[in-house]
C-alpha cells in the first residue's frame, strides 16, 4: 500500500543476538565455573545435614519437592535467568546426591558398580540427545526439547560424580582431602586442553563438568566431616550455609549483570 515500506530483513547478527537472548543456560565464564564448583560443595553437604539430622525419608521427600519445584520454575522461564537456573542446579545438585547415596547405602549398591552405570548412564543421555538434536553444545539450549536433555545429562553428572567421589574417598581409601587435589588435577586436564588447542570445546566443557561435582564434593566433606573420618569437623550445616550464602551472593551479579545488558541500548 501508499505510505508504507517494507520492514529490513533482520541481519546475521540481530538473529544471533535473538538466540542468545532465549537462550535457557548461562554464558561459560569463570564465575559460571566458580559457582558451578560451590554447587556440588553445597549440593553435598547439604543432602548429607538433611539425610542425618531429619528422618532420611523425610529428607530425601524435601529434596524431591524442592527439585521438583526448581526445575518447574526453570522450564517455565522463557530464557536464561540466573536465579531460577541456579536454584536448579543446586537442587538437581542435592537430589543427585540423594540418588546415588540412596542406591549405595541402602540398596547396597558398591560405588565401583554404581559409577560406571552412572557413567554408563551419562553416556547413553548424550548418544540419545546427538543423535536427535545433531550438537550437544549448550549454546543450543533454545527449545524445550533441547532443555530436557540437557537437565537429564545434569542430573546424571551430579550422581555420577557423586559415585565418583565417595568412590575415591572411602572405596580407594584417598580420604577427602586427597581425593579432592585428586581431581583438581584431572580438571586441569581439559582446562589446559582447552586453552592450547582452542578445539573440541564440547568435549572438553562436559569432561570439566563432570570433574567438578567430585571435585567440589570432596572439599566440602572435608570440611564438613569429623576427625575420625579425615575432616575439620566444621559441620555438614555450618559448611551448607556458608557455601549457599557464597552461591546466592555470585547468582546476585549475575542477575545484576543481566539487568544491566537488557537494559543497555543497542548500538550499530
Amino acid at each position: 500500500m501508499a505510505g508504507m515500506t517494507s520492514a529490513p530483513a533482520p541481519s546475521i547478527s540481530s538473529s544471533a543476538h535473538t538466540a542468545r537472548a532465549f537462550s535457557k543456560v548461562p554464558e561459560v565464564t569463570a564465575l559460571f565455573w566458580v559457582i558451578k564448583v560451590l554447587t556440588t560443595g553445597a549440593g553435598e553437604t547439604s543432602s548429607d545435614f538433611l539425610v542425618t539430622h531429619l528422618d532420611p525419608i523425610i529428607g530425601v521427600a524435601i529434596a524431591f519437592v524442592a527439585f521438583v519445584v526448581a526445575l518447574t520454575l526453570q522450564f517455565r522461564a522463557d530464557r536464561y535467568r540466573p536465579v531460577l537456573y541456579w536454584f536448579a542446579v543446586v537442587m538437581v545438585s542435592v537430589f543427585g546426591t540423594m540418588v546415588a547415596d540412596v542406591i549405595h547405602v541402602v540398596l547396597g549398591v558398591p560405588y565401583l558398580v554404581s559409577a560406571p552405570a552412572f557413567a554408563i548412564l551419562l553416556a547413553a543421555v548424550f548418544v540419545v540427545w546427538h543423535r536427535v538434536e545433531g550438537t550437544l553444545s549448550i549454546h543450543s539450549i533454545t527449545t524445550r526439547r533441547r532443555e530436557v536433555f540437557y537437565w537429564c545429562a545434569i542430573l546424571a553428572t551430579f550422581a555420577l560424580g557423586t559415585a565418583t567421589g565417595d568412590l575415591t574417598a572411602t572405596t580407594f581409601h584417598l580420604g577427602y582431602l586427597a581425593s579432592g587435589l585428586v581431581f583438581t588435577a584431572v580438571i586441569a586436564i581439559p582446562a589446559l586442553w582447552f586453552a592450547i588447542g582452542r578445539r573440541h570445546a564440547i568435549v572438553t566443557f562436559w569432561f570439566a563438568y563432570v570433574v567438578t561435582r567430585p571435585l567440589g564434593a570432596s572439599y566440602a566433606d572435608w570440611m564438613g566431616v569429623d576427625h575420625a573420618r579425615g575432616g575439620l569437623a566444621w559441620g555438614t550445616g555450618p559448611v551448607s550455609i556458608v557455601l549457599l550464602v557464597l552461591i546466592a551472593a555470585l547468582v546476585a551479579v549475575l542477575a545484576r549483570r543481566a539487568t544491566a545488558g537488557r537494559h543497555r541500548p543497542i548500538t550499530a
